[in-house]
C-alpha cells in the first residue's frame, strides 16, 4: 500500500492495458479514474473492470474530466489517437506527468519497427504538449492481459523522460505495479522501448511462446 495516494487518470482505460494498470495501482492504494471520449464508453469500462476485478474502484469520466482530475495522466490509446487525445486534454496536463505507453504499431504489419515522423511516439507526444507537461513513456513492452492477473511478470520497464523527477515517480509506480523500472533516458530515448515492441512480437511468433519480454541485468560498481 503507495503512502502517498496519488489521483491516477487513465486515458483509454477501456483497453487491456489500462484496465491492467488501473487494477495494480488500486491494489497499491491510488485513486483511479477511467477516462474515455464519452462518459458511456468511461462507464462500461469501469462495469467490464469490476467484472475482472470486484474489489477494484474507479470513477468514469470523459477525458478532459480524467485528465482535469488526475494529478498523474496515463495515456493508454491506440497509435492512431495519439495525437487527437492528447490536442483534446492538452491544457489540463500543464504542470502534470503524463504517462504515455503509445507503440506506433501500424496494422497489419505490427512486427516490423515502423517509427513515426519524429523519431518516436513519445517524443511527438512532448514536442505536442511542450515543456510544461513532464512526458515520460513507459509500459510498452508489457503483455496487457498480464497486468490484470495476479502473477509475477517477468518483464522490466524502460522509463524515458526529460525530467529525472518525472521519471522517478514512473519508476516509483512501475514497482507498486509488481515491476523494476529502468531510467532510460531522455524522451528521445523512448524509440528504443517502442521498437522493441514489434521485435518481442517477432519472437513470439517465430520461436512459439508467448509474453517475451526484457529484463535488465548487471553488475554494481560499488
Amino acid at each position: 500500500m503507495s503512502d502517498n495516494q496519488e489521483t491516477i487518470a487513465i486515458l483509454g482505460g477501456t483497453g487491456d492495458l489500462g484496465t491492467g494498470l488501473a487494477i495494480r495501482w488500486a491494489k497499491a492504494g491510488h485513486k483511479i479514474v477511467i477516462g474515455s471520449r464519452t462518459l458511456d464508453k468511461a462507464q462500461n469500462a469501469v462495469t467490464e473492470l469490476q467484472k475482472i476485478s470486484p474489489d477494484t474502484q474507479a470513477q468514469a469520466m470523459i477525458n478532459q474530466d480524467a485528465a482535469h482530475a488526475g494529478n498523474i495522466v496515463v495515456l493508454t490509446v491506440p497509435f492512431a489517437h495519439q495525437l487527437s487525445t492528447l490536442e483534446s486534454v492538452k491544457t489540463a496536463l500543464n504542470g502534470k506527468i503524463l504517462i504515455d505507453v503509445t507503440v506506433p504499431l501500424v496494422p497489419p504489419a505490427v512486427g516490423k519497427v515502423q517509427l513515426p515522423e519524429g523519431g518516436s511516439a513519445g517524443k511527438r507526444a512532448q514536442d505536442l504538449l511542450g515543456e510544461e507537461v513532464m512526458v515520460v513513456t513507459a509500459f510498452q513492452n508489457i503483455a496487457a492481459h498480464l497486468l490484470q492477473q495476479d502473477v509475477k511478470i517477468e518483464c522490466d520497464v524502460l522509463v524515458a523522460g526529460n525530467k529525472k523527477i518525472a521519471r522517478d515517480k514512473v519508476i516509483e509506480l512501475a514497482g507498486q505495479a509488481g515491476m523494476a523500472g529502468w531510467h532510460a533516458g531522455p524522451i528521445e530515448n523512448s524509440a528504443a522501448a517502442e521498437a522493441l515492441t514489434s521485435i518481442l512480437i517477432q519472437i513470439n511468433r517465430r520461436h512459439n511462446i508467448s509474453h517475451s519480454g526484457i529484463k535488465i541485468i548487471g553488475q554494481s560498481d560499488d
